[in-house]
């Protein structure tokens, strides 16, 4: 499609297991196995753990949703998801949080910096006193 930005989606397939680091820009989607950290920078960066999936290291991206085992500390800059089938041990560092019923952590919650404007839906209104008439 013309004027469409196309977008890489990455998937670490059911048996595989991936040893090292893991750098990625768009879409990735962990079904199988990484034993190393998971890094992204870009701010459309998106990376899902499925329920059968397992990541042992650290998790960097702006967007992460957890439906599977998680051994590290995750960094989420924008918004992380805790969906029902998620099993962390580790900390989690987030600027927005969803957690589903069922989701399991070992470690603490740390609230970091509010997220950017273009991925918060709540907008922040300044009331001025009324004056009279």
């Amino acid at each position: 499609m013309k004027g469409k930005k196309e977008q890489a989606i990455t998937l670490i397939a059911p048996g595989t297991k991936v040893e090292g680091d893991v750098h990625f820009d768009n879409q990735l989607f962990v079904k199988g196995e990484v034993r190393g950290n998971v890094l992204a920078e870009k701010p459309e960066a998106h990376l899902i753990v499925s329920p059968e999936g397992l990541v042992a290291g650290e998790i960097k991206a702006p967007s992460v949703v957890i439906n599977g085992r998680v051994e590290g500390d995750v960094y989420a800059t924008s918004r992380l998801e805790l969906a029902t089938g998620a099993q962390v041990k580790g900390d989690l560092f987030y600027a927005l949080i969803e957690m589903q019923l069922g989701a399991q952590v070992e470690g603490r919650l740390v609230h970091t910096e509010q997220p950017t404007k273009e991925t918060s839906s709540v907008t922040k209104l300044t009331a001025e006193p009324a004056t009279k008439k």
